[in-house]
């Protein structure tokens, strides 16, 4: 073999190696990527079976507690849909009904199953995203009041 193929075949190997560990690194991070979603967006698009993080506000009178003392249901809005959720475990503090909170999960049968649900820190901070949403949706609310319905 001369020296050129030798140098061929360790450049091939080099490269084949160095796409394995890229292969790897992009599927490690597919499975820690966490997506941001507002009830209206869930609206238009399909999730699928995956973790995402649902956000806007605690809607009024939705909190309730199921008889086993640990499971929550409450409902998270953006002034224009609704998404109901289900959290079992220990709720923060400063979770309330209409503050803003970020809850962590999958769609299940139409319900949002909470693994985490992260509320507002003080009355002044909403979490960027969350604040976005609900610009966004009183954006649509505002142009659907606009338009009149043809006749």
């Amino acid at each position: 073999m001369t020296r050129k193929k030798r140098r061929l075949y360790m450049l091939g190997l080099a490269l084949l190696g160095l796409g394995a560990a890229t292969a790897l690194t992009l599927t490690a991070f597919e499975d820690n990527i966490v997506f941001f979603f507002s009830p209206t967006q869930l609206q238009t698009q399909d999730i699928g079976d995956r973790n995402f993080r649902l956000g806007g506000l605690v809607e009024e009178g939705s909190v309730s507690k199921l008889p086993d003392g640990v499971t929550t249901r409450f409902r998270v809005t953006d002034t224009v849909h609704t998404v109901a959720v289900t959290y079992r475990g220990q709720l923060p503090d400063l979770f309330r009904e209409g503050q803003g909170v970020i809850t962590e999960g999958r769609m299940i049968n139409g319900v949002f199953q909470a693994r985490e649900v992260l509320a507002k820190h003080d009355e002044n901070y909403m979490p960027p995203e969350v604040a976005d949403a609900l610009k966004e949706a009183e954006h649509f609310k505002a142009n659907s009041k606009d338009q009149k319905p043809s006749s």
